[in-house]
């Protein structure tokens, strides 16, 4: 016989069949169609929107030349700019802060800060230059002092519009013992916005020298006393860079030789340097914003950052972190962002770059039209003033997500402050200099986490509990059971969190003994009840119905528990010596929080079983029937029909319901969120907690400026748990329809 045509097989009208019917038929089709294509836009359409989010997280930096205009200044005259790029003021030969206005390079103020006739032998100053990341300006004096001073800018608004002034601090000239014939080869300082202040020199007969200002000023008077100190070191290499931390106790140089030498300058001394192995010279070098990682450049074009780590046995010492891609020539200038971890680097061969150090990322390569003098990154980081024999060009920058990268998301970081790479989440500090830990690693490995402790619990006891009802348990007990698992499927994950968090935790933690020993004595108790039910006369059993043996089983189950908590307390004292935490941390060297995987997986177990069971109890009870009969009337008992008819028949549908267990517990947030502590760390620990993806986003994205770099990661985390769910479901579709066509030519 053969098949019947496609077109013999659409539904043809019954006569008689009302026009009304079939107009709603119809209707009730292209509404189901409707509905689901609805459905589908509606999940592409979510999909479309948290990519166009995140998308821009993989773009680099955009770099436009700008502004161009002549400053009269020789070419050793450094400058800074306001926060909105308006002024730039230079410090002359004379003494005086010229400022210029920054669109036209018009002078628009000359500020002398050298009186000649009170202050004689300081002009005329020479070799100007600005300390990387600050508002301070630098210079040698002819009486072989250093001249410093610290530019702050004024902004007020007033009905024509903003105005920014430039208004110098006191400048302050530091003192050096130096020999005769012995000149400033090396300077930097530090100035803060309450005039203490250090500066450090290294001069031409190899000496490293401290010049420290303090400064107190009198709560009841109101009078400012200053105090000066001084101590120095001899250096031994040929130092060709010098740069300091922000409150000069960590000095940083290069040599010739390629060596990075540290002082650690404590109270009135300076203890012995410590030198790094030789390579290629040292030419350039500046402290990022918080003054702990260090930005080398070499004559080779090799560009490092390094900073300070600790072992567990040795003390803190100099380490190179990361290595950036070379550049054509020799580094000469790097200015570091006073917003993140970023920087600018110019070399010889007119080559400029913008990198950031958390990230690893080479934002932007270009070049300059002429050899660089002097570099300024703007403090809003959004453009960087080039210095050019007497000309100024401005870089515009739009940088808005440097911090991330593919190594930042997915890779081991080495952050400043750890003693080694690591995955870490952290997405906010304390200080303005905080370094961003954006690293989804952990997220993602506690979202598994979570799943795999709920699965462990749900899977079993849903699956196997669904064979039960629907293979062994009476009709009458299966009408009762079923809706009332069901029902559990309801409660609100929140309900769930709460109590988990508030409630069953504390209680884990008391009889965590006695858990352990409810894995041994609540199998041992099932099977000596089902012995004690099989050992019974039949004609007892027969008395029963089908399947009211799970009363029996319920009652010895909540025995054993029982027993096992009473025994808590005896039993870990005999086997754990009177702590089963201390026991985990000093045998195994787990620690034990209160919040962690086992409560969420006792409770999102709860919540994922109620799923299971239903879906999985439905694909047992849809097996034919005369495969079961068939398989008792060829003589098979009731457990080996179960196992091997029924159960590979209902495979299909078993799977199914445990991806959609395992979807719902990936997706879950409540629960995760009330009951693990909330902390991203990377530990498969038991005993600890952990931040799932989608906990992470619930939390994060209310305090998420919209448009920044945290708001988008978030929204990159949402394509994950896309991705990560359509992949899985993709995959167990497949491994469904595999198994219903192998079980179907059976």
């Amino acid at each position: 016989m053969t098949d019947p045509s496609p077109d013999s097989r659409k539904a043809v009208p019954v006569a008689g069949t009302a026009p009304r019917r079939l107009l709603a038929d119809k209707a009730a089709r292209w509404a189901v169609t409707v509905g689901g294509m609805a459905i589908i836009a509606s999940i592409l359409g979510i999909l479309f929107f948290i990519l166009i989010e995140a998308l821009p997280l993989l773009g680099g930096a955009e770099v436009r030349s700008g502004r161009e205009w002549s400053t009269g200044h020789r070419p050793d005259s450094a400058f800074v700019t306001d926060d909105y790029r308006s002024l730039a003021a230079f410090l002359d030969s004379q003494g005086v802060l010229a400022v210029h206005d920054a669109g036209s390079g018009e002078t628009i103020e000359r500020i002398p800060l050298v009186d000649a006739d009170e202050q004689p032998g300081l002009l005329p100053l020479d070799r100007a230059q600005g300390v990387p990341g600050k508002q301070v300006l630098l210079a040698r004096t002819a009486d072989r002092r250093l001249f410093a001073v610290r530019i702050e800018w004024e902004v007020e608004f007033t009905e024509e519009g903003r105005r920014v002034h430039a208004s110098p601090d006191s400048p302050i000239v530091f003192p050096f013992e130096l020999d005769d014939d012995a000149v400033i080869e090396l300077a930097s300082a530090q100035i803060d916005e309450h005039g203490a202040a250090a500066a450090v020199v290294v001069d031409s007969a190899g000496r490293l020298i401290v010049s420290r200002r303090e400064v107190e000023e009198n709560l009841f008077s109101g009078e400012v006393t200053e105090s000066w100190s001084s101590s120095s070191a001899r250096v031994d290499h040929p130092l060709t860079a010098l740069v300091v931390d922000g409150d000069v106790s960590n000095i940083f140089a290069g040599t010739a030789h390629g060596r990075l030498g540290w002082w650690r300058a404590r109270g009135d001394g300076i203890e012995p340097a410590q030198w790094s192995e030789p390579g290629a010279p040292v030419t350039a070098l500046s402290m990022l914003i918080g003054e702990r990682s260090l930005v080398v450049g070499r004559e080779d074009g090799g560009l490092e950052v390094w900073f300070p780590t600790r072992g567990a046995d040795r003390p803190p010492r100099l380490t190179r972190i990361r290595s950036f891609p070379g550049l054509d020539g020799a580094v000469r200038l790097i200015t570091p962002s006073m917003r993140n971890k970023g920087f600018v680097v110019a070399d010889d061969a007119l080559g400029l770059g913008l990198y950031h150090s958390t990230s690893k990322r080479v934002l932007w390569r270009g070049r300059s039209s002429e050899p660089v003098d002097h570099l300024f990154f703007a403090p809003k980081a959004d453009g960087v003033f080039v210095g050019s024999a007497n000309r100024v060009a401005e870089w515009d920058i739009d940088n808005p997500h440097p911090e991330v990268g593919w190594t930042a998301l997915f890779g081991k970081v080495w952050y400043e402050s750890y003693d080694e790479p690591e995955y870490v989440w952290q997405s906010s500090g304390g200080t303005d200099d905080f370094e961003p830990k954006l690293s989804l690693v952990p997220l993602m490995i506690g979202t598994l986490k979570g799943t795999l402790y709920s699965l462990l619990l749900a899977i079993p006891l849903g699956v196997f509990g669904a064979m039960y009802a629907s293979q062994f348990m009476h009709a009458s007990w299966k009408k009762i059971v079923k809706p009332t698992v069901e029902i559990m499927a309801s409660l609100p994950s929140v309900v769930l969190g709460f109590l988990a968090g508030l409630w069953l935790a504390p209680r884990v933690e008391q009889v965590l003994p006695g858990i352990f020993l409810t894995l041994l004595l609540a199998p041992l108790a099932v099977l000596a009840a089902g012995l004690g039910w099989r050992s019974m006369p039949r004609a007892l059993r027969g008395r029963f119905r089908s399947g009211s043996e799970i009363v029996l089983y319920i009652v010895v189950v909540a025995v054993a528990l029982w027993a096992a908590i009473e025994l808590s307390e005896p039993f870990e004292a005999l086997f754990f010596g009177g702590s089963v935490q201390d026991w985990l941390l000093e045998v195994t060297g787990l620690q034990y929080d209160q919040r962690n995987a086992v409560v969420v997986g006792l409770a999102m177990g709860l919540a994922v079983i109620p799923i299971i069971f239903s879906i999985a109890e439905d694909a047992f009870s849809n097996v034919p029937r005369n495969l079961v009969s068939g398989s008792l009337a060829l003589g098979a008992n009731r457990w080996q029909t179960v196992t091997r008819v029924v159960l590979p028949a209902a495979s299909p549908g078993i799977f199914s319901a445990i991806m959609i267990g395992f979807g719902r517990a990936v997706g879950e947030t409540m629960i995760v969120l009330m009951a693990t502590g909330n902390t991203p760390i990377l530990d498969w620990n038991p005993f600890n907690g952990f931040r799932t993806l989608s906990a992470n986003i619930a939390v994060e994205l209310p305090e998420a400026p919209q448009g920044g770099t945290l708001y988008r990661t978030l929204f990159l985390a949402a394509v994950l748990l896309f991705v990560f769910t359509f992949v899985i479901n993709t995959f167990a579709e497949l491994v469904r329809q595999r198994l219903r066509r192998r079980y179907a030519e059976m």
